[in-house]
């Protein structure tokens, strides 16, 4: 049986992956910070589901918790990192930009480093993360947000390069939702707007693909290439 850790799964894109991993005969190791939403998805699949309540903004507390749903776990397949806050904060108070720092940053790549770690010691594994199409450019109301899902962006493909010269068998896959029906997504004029479980899907399918970088769905590709090469005169007016 396959085993995965999904961290940040008690809402949203993790959520509904956790559930389409459980389908698909994976036992799955879960993380947040809100424990009865966790109990909640391990009740529904009691010999599935192993969990504990962990924010990765206490960075003292990953590696330990990591490392005890692995034990319970009997081993480590797949690592999806889904954890990830934004707000808005044209006023550029510094307390909103640290809080998004601490988590889509700090956290995520204290995670992430401890997954590639994992996998390169058992000499195989797949990590995935939930960046951002929003990562390829500045966003003036969200400033914090973009800057760091375009740092989880580079600093995927530094992971990347770095499993190339080691031995390890070791996939690491970017996924870069646009907009997705969740508690995340915010503001108005949003388009192409998919559901969660829409999105879900197609980010397994990218997983059993073994994809270096997908978009979610996969036509907000367009986007990304336009946002790439349209000037910082036309951006200013978006």
């Amino acid at each position: 049986m396959k085993k995965a850790i999904v961290i940040g799964a008690t809402s949203g894109i993790g959520k509904s992956i956790t559930e389409i991993l459980i389908q698909d005969n994976y036992t799955v190791g879960i993380t947040g910070r809100r424990a009865e939403l966790l109990q909640s998805l391990k009740e529904k699949n009691t010999e599935k589901i192993c969990y504990s309540q962990m924010d990765v903004q206490d960075l003292s507390s990953i590696e330990t918790i990591c490392n005890e749903l692995v034990h319970q776990l009997g081993g480590l397949d797949l690592l999806i990192i889904s954890a990830g806050i934004g707000d808005e904060n044209k006023s550029l108070d510094f307390s909103i930009e640290n809080n998004v720092i601490k988590t889509n940053i700090q956290g995520f790549t204290c995670v992430a480093d401890w997954g590639m770690r994992y996998f390169k010691k058992q000499g195989h594994g797949h990590l995935v993360n939930i960046s951002s199409i929003a990562g390829i450019r500045g966003n003036g109301e969200a400033p914090s947000y973009n800057a760091t899902k375009a740092f989880q962006i580079n600093y995927l493909e530094g992971l990347r390069l770095n499993a190339d010269k080691s031995v390890a068998e070791i996939i690491v896959t970017d996924v870069r939702p646009g907009y997705v029906d969740t508690d995340m997504a915010k503001g108005d004029g949003m388009f192409w707007v998919a559901s969660v479980e829409k999105a879900a899907q197609q980010i397994f399918t990218a997983i059993e693909r073994k994809k270096k970088v997908v978009y979610i769905t996969k036509r907000w590709r367009i986007i990304g290439f336009l946002f790439r090469i349209i000037p910082y005169s036309i951006l200013q007016k978006l």
